[in-house]
């Protein structure tokens, strides 16, 4: 059986964080298979800020974005149809892997460089669609790691 850290919290008051609850219940005599840092698949993955949305001057279907991360403000060319100014928005930075297995980097797309990937679903591994940006909650905060934003900062 598969459980999380923290739905176990919410049934059980114990004061010990998981790798002394694992190690507890390892010497009580249970077998645990192993343990997975859910949030580890999205390290590099960062919630932004979309400040501005241009078309792309040599590319008809992609766009150059302006996007806060927090602490700079990145230029990403993005293809998602539906990406606009004022949405926040996962953006996975260069040296990130993607859940998929893509590699991010930073690259020149049709002579603008672009420091990043704004995200669908299923490049997140959260879903199948891939029909645009997956729209964050404008509450968030730039720069917030996606996987605390998204609750997914678990551990398994």
């Amino acid at each position: 059986m598969k459980i999380t850290y923290n739905w176990l919290k919410e049934y059980v008051d114990f004061p010990w964080d998981w790798p002394e609850l694992v190690e507890r219940l390892t010497m009580s005599g249970l077998e645990i298979e192993g343990v997975e840092d859910l949030a580890a698949q999205f390290d590099g993955v960062v919630v932004g800020h979309v400040l501005e949305r241009q078309p792309h001057p040599d590319a008809d279907r992609l766009s150059v974005c302006r996007v806060d991360i927090g602490d700079v403000i990145h230029t990403i060319v993005c293809g998602a149809p539906n990406v606009a100014a004022g949405q926040k928005v996962a953006v996975a930075l260069p040296g990130s892997t993607l859940p998929n297995g893509m590699e991010i980097k930073k690259a020149k797309i049709r002579g603008v460089e672009s420091s990043g990937m704004i995200c669908a679903e299923d490049e997140l591994g959260l879903g199948d669609d891939h029909a645009g940006t997956m729209v964050l909650d404008e509450s968030l905060t730039p720069g917030t790691p996606f996987a605390v934003s998204a609750g997914l900062d678990e551990v398994m």
